[in-house]
């Protein structure tokens, strides 16, 4: 049940929601920066929102079944910061006037983790919308399972006319509706307002109708955007409403109510100046010769959020302790200790040991089946396991065994089939994992981590516990041809900062960077070969630490080998088969696996060194870009050219990926260095 308020005077409402503007006017002014007009055309649905309809404990921010709110404009962030201010997070008025300062509690747009009360990072449009998506399914998941009296709020997303035009909030949009997800209530800013003008210069969508045909539930309110119990009232319509996600579609008018700046694109992007400040300040009544006015009865009106969610969470808490100790208590036991583990985002004691092992000599099989295979063995134990892929399930690896599909007819299914919607998916993704009690797997080819890469980042910048199985990791691929096979994404995907990247070399290194993947937090990228690949000699026994390490030594050639070789995921193998090759010349090289550049780059500089051998020239390779190995190699057999159609075995061999080739490009790389140190001899004499 949602929280209500104590009926105030409505003179006591309006004052506060004119302090509001008051704030979202003050803020960008004294910053010199920032987006007013958003703030104060909506300042009486914040108010409505956070007074009269969520139930949230400002002291216990991560209470589990507090309503989320996602404000997805973020370029308006100085509603919520004011709000989180006025209802007693523990945001400070010196917080607001620091406004988009160098290491302030409020920068420029919302930051999940940064404070109390943000729940997601929005700014790029599109990507909040997309996100209360993921804490709808979240929810109701959790409600199938867990039942009402544990899990039963509402998601609230203010989304506007930047967020409906960007694609991703027409992916997220299409599967929400398809999903028939309830307790999702999405309010429309439709101020006909963007930078560049008026909506009406890009813009002919009829909104109404096109979330009518995804499916969702559609109010058009009109004029009311002042009215705060015309608000009120279309607000819980809309919460009764358990089949399907609302769309409310409010016309508002930004920058209200400034002489000069309502309705003027001005006011999307830019302070009002002193003068125009203080004549809006004059029409609200507000004291025009002060900053920052926050009389003592606004306050105390906004800060009854205190009490009043002590007392929803304290029910709450009444309830989950009943249910704790109810008639059924062995099994209600373990149904708790099921939701503290979901909530704490781990699994369940031991899950490590049922990571399956593979033995050298065992079947080739593909990175992407063996991480399928590892993962389906310690689902049982990963309540939070959530799995899915944009229309290649099965192709991904991310298919589990005998789990019931989301949908209107199972609400409690983990498996999340996504559609051809990349980007939504990773969107909800970070939803599903910041909402908490879910833990989101998603696969797809990994030439299309492009279409994600927005949400990817949000990811990164969230430290949202995700992961990815991007499959088809290479021109190994094969006969899809150049469009579908990665070259330059390995680079581009290591290059963001947040984002762990590992590319085992075979079974066993894939079972573990699974592991690695559940055990920490913040996104995880596993890159996954779509061709079979040899089992090799001694990832059984060390792959466990090696790839959690980065890089390890798998074939030591001594302590002083004439060449190293490095080699990431498929081309491991390779790199072991030039071995012998070499050999055969008096050349002794020593195959290092590095799976991952970003655990490698934790490690201290002697295990660095301890790898990478004692100054012996280094060749990488890489069935990808060369793009940034010069910091660990000398030279690089790598593919800075698009790819070809043809079998993957065929499109490998062509561009020389064979142990021919790479132990030609080692002892190509000694001669260089052999008739370098020759000539620096020569000089010296």
């Amino acid at each position: 049940m949602a929280a209500t308020t104590t009926k105030q005077s409505a003179e006591l409402e309006q004052l506060g929601i004119n302090v509001i503007r008051g704030l979202a006017m003050d803020a960008p002014q004294k910053a010199h920066s920032g987006h007013p007009g958003t703030a104060m055309a909506l300042a009486p649905l914040a108010h409505v929102l956070f007074t009269r309809i969520m139930k949230y404990d400002p002291t216990d921010p991560d209470w589990p079944d507090r309503d989320r709110f996602i404000l997805s404009p973020g370029h308006a962030c100085i509603l919520l910061y004011s709000m989180l201010y006025l209802t007693g997070y523990g945001m400070e008025l010196e917080d607001l006037k620091q406004f988009r300062q160098f290491g302030s509690r409020t920068p420029g747009h919302p930051e999940v983790h940064h404070f109390p009360g943000i729940e997601v990072t929005t700014g790029p449009l599109g990507q909040g919308f997309a996100q209360g998506v993921g804490m709808g399914v979240a929810e109701r998941i959790l409600r199938t399972e867990f039942g009402p009296d544990l899990t039963d709020h509402h998601t609230f997303v203010i989304c506007g006319d930047g967020d409906l035009m960007e694609g991703v909030s027409h992916e997220a949009a299409s599967l929400a509706g398809h999903l028939g997800l309830g307790h999702l209530i999405y309010i429309y800013d439709d101020n006909h307002i963007t930078i560049d003008g008026p909506t009406e210069i890009t813009l002919d969508d009829d909104p109404a109708k096109r979330f009518e045909a995804y499916g969702w539930h559609v109010e058009d309110l009109g004029e009311i955007a002042n009215d705060t119990d015309a608000l009120e009232a279309a607000i819980r319509r809309a919460m009764a409403v358990e089949d399907k996600p609302s769309f409310l579609i409010l016309r508002s008018h930004i920058g209200y109510p400034s002489p000069k700046m309502t309705d003027n694109p001005k006011a999307h992007g830019d302070p009002f100046g002193d003068d125009e400040v203080a004549a809006t300040k004059a029409i609200m009544g507000l004291p025009t010769d002060e900053t920052f006015w926050v009389p003592e009865d606004v306050l105390d009106m906004y800060r009854q959020a205190v009490p009043r969610g002590h007392a929803a969470r304290a029910e709450w808490v009444a309830r989950s302790e009943a249910r704790a100790q109810g008639p059924a208590a062995g099994g209600a036991l373990a149904n708790m200790e099921r939701w503290d583990a979901l909530w704490q985002n781990r699994g369940a004691n031991g899950w490590q040991s049922k990571l399956p092992t593979w033995k050298a000599g065992d079947d080739p099989i593909a990175t992407r089946k063996s991480t399928n295979v590892a993962l389906n063995a310690i689902a049982p134990d990963l309540p939070g396991l959530t799995s899915g892929a944009a229309d290649l399930t099965g192709n991904t690896g991310t298919k589990l065994d005998g789990i019931e599909q989301q949908s209107k007819q199972h609400p409690g299914g983990r498996q999340i089939a996504y559609g051809v919607r990349e980007h939504a998916m990773g969107a909800v993704m970070n939803g599903l994992s910041l909402h908490g009690g879910a833990l989101p797997v998603g696969g797809t080819f990994f030439t299309f981590s492009d279409y994600m890469r927005g949400a990817v980042r949000i990811a990164a910048l969230s430290e949202a516990k995700v992961i990815y199985f991007w499959t088809h990791d290479s021109v190994g691929l094969g006969e899809d041809g150049p469009t579908h096979q990665p070259v330059e994404q390995l680079a581009s995907i290591r290059a963001m900062p947040g984002l762990r990247v590992i590319r085992p070399a075979d079974a066993n290194e894939s079972a573990h960077a699974l592991r690695i993947a559940v055990e920490r937090n913040g996104p995880t990228a596993l890159i996954l070969s779509r061709q079979n690949l040899p089992v090799l000699e001694g990832t059984a026994e060390m792959a466990a630490g090696g790839v959690e390490k980065g890089a390890y030594i798998l074939i030591d050639g001594g302590d002083d080998p004439d060449v190293v070789l490095i080699g990431t995921g498929s081309e491991v193998s390779v790199c072991v088969e030039a071995v012998p090759i070499l050999a055969e010349e008096g050349i002794i090289a020593r195959v290092v696996s590095m799976p991952s550049w970003e655990l490698f780059d934790e490690q201290d500089d002697d295990y660095q060194d301890l790898v990478l051998g004692p100054g012996a020239p280094v060749l990488s390779v890489e069935a990808a870009s060369a793009f940034g190995w010069a910091r660990w190699a000398d030279d690089s057999v790598a593919i800075d050219h698009f790819g070809a159609s043809a079998p993957g075995a065929t499109v490998l061999r062509e561009f020389g990926f064979t142990a021919e080739h790479v132990a030609e490009r080692a002892q190509a790389l000694l001669d260089d260095l052999s008739i370098d140190v020759f000539d620096e001899s020569e000089e010296d004499q």
